[in-house]
């Protein structure tokens, strides 16, 4: 663990700590402690300067334990679980994921990060979160034989982490085709589903999530320059969600670990009633934009293999890839 991790985590309960204190408890000089404290805020995190008294968070963090996420798990999960790692800062957990041997078959294995350089969101577009704010997390799974219905995977995994966060109390959600999580208008969280391995199998799958779970005003900013959809947080449905880091990881990793299982037997065709009911898309006008080009029309919910339905004046269009967005309301 490096100095800055451990600062973090001496800092975690919100309380004023004397710069003498944490000098001593870092073995680090007070000069030390102050650089420190003040290269925190390239993380997002907001650190209150009390005069001589010392230093504090200006709200506490809920840091993630992978052996509280480990017993909250239901016992039939967490029996087919490989292994939960939790790390500080690191590039991606999907990529760490990615560079470890993949788990057995019938297993899950899962690594989440308070902080991720390297987050990834569609189009190549950055992952913002500050240092402990949500949740950054991947799954991996490997898949004996290549299931049915694969490319419809990412919709799925969408599916399951709604699951995961209503089973916490958690309400009005919807899913926005193919891959985001979204609460009154703004997005609350999106996916990334990585695939390898041979096309009849074995094959792994690695499902990133980053959930919102309180949202700082500095990243809405950040987020519309960044060309995004508007960010918003858990904590708009469920009051208190960024004091339940823990629990709602394992509601997430937990939902997605019985989805996989059950994806591999009977793929997305027992899933698509259920992810229609949360389609926040149906019935509005939308432009899919597809490398160069682009379909615009009325979002008509998704076919069974999990394709976006769009209605033109020449007929429905099936749309496989590519990025959707509503279109302004005529005046």
């Amino acid at each position: 663990m490096t100095v800055r991790d451990e600062l973090i985590r001496a800092l975690a309960d919100g309380a004023l700590h004397p710069g003498r204190a944490l000098a001593a408890t870092l073995g680090v000089t007070r000069s030390a402690v102050w650089k420190q404290v003040h290269a925190l805020g390239d993380l997002g995190l907001d650190v209150v300067v009390d005069g001589r008294r010392g230093y504090r968070l200006a709200r506490p963090l809920e840091l993630l334990d992978a052996g509280r996420i480990e017993a909250a798990l239901d016992p039939g999960i967490r029996a087919r679980c490989d292994g939960i790692g939790v790390a500080g800062i690191i590039d991606s957990t999907s990529a760490r994921l990615a560079a470890a041997p993949p788990p057995p078959p019938g297993t899950w294995r899962a690594l989440l990060a308070e902080y991720q350089t390297g987050g990834r969101g569609r189009r190549g577009r950055r992952w913002l979160s500050p240092y402990g704010s949500g949740l950054c997390l991947s799954v991996a799974w490997t898949f004996p034989d290549a299931p049915r219905d694969l490319p419809a995977l990412s919709l799925a995994a969408g599916l399951a982490v709604l699951r995961g966060l209503a089973a916490a109390g958690a309400t009005g959600l919807a899913l926005k085709w193919p891959n985001d999580i979204v609460l009154a208008g703004g997005k609350l969280g999106g996916l990334l589903v990585d695939v390898d391995g041979e096309a009849r199998g074995p094959l792994r799958v690695i499902v990133g999530v980053g959930l919102n779970l309180a949202v700082p005003a500095g990243l809405a900013a950040g987020v519309a320059a960044d060309g995004g959809m508007p960010p918003t947080g858990l904590d708009a449905a469920l009051p208190g969600a960024p004091g339940r880091r823990n629990e709602l990881a394992a509601r997430t990793c937990g939902a997605l670990a019985a989805l996989l299982e059950g994806f591999a037997r009977e793929g997305f065709a027992p899933l698509a009633d259920e992810w229609r009911r949360h389609d926040a898309l149906f019935g509005r006008e939308v432009t899919v934009r597809q490398g160069d080009g682009a379909v615009g029309g009325i979002a008509r919910g998704i076919a069974p293999d999990g394709a976006l339905l769009v209605e033109r004046p020449e007929g429905l269009a099936a749309v496989v890839a590519g990025d959707v967005t509503l279109r302004e309301p005529r005046p």
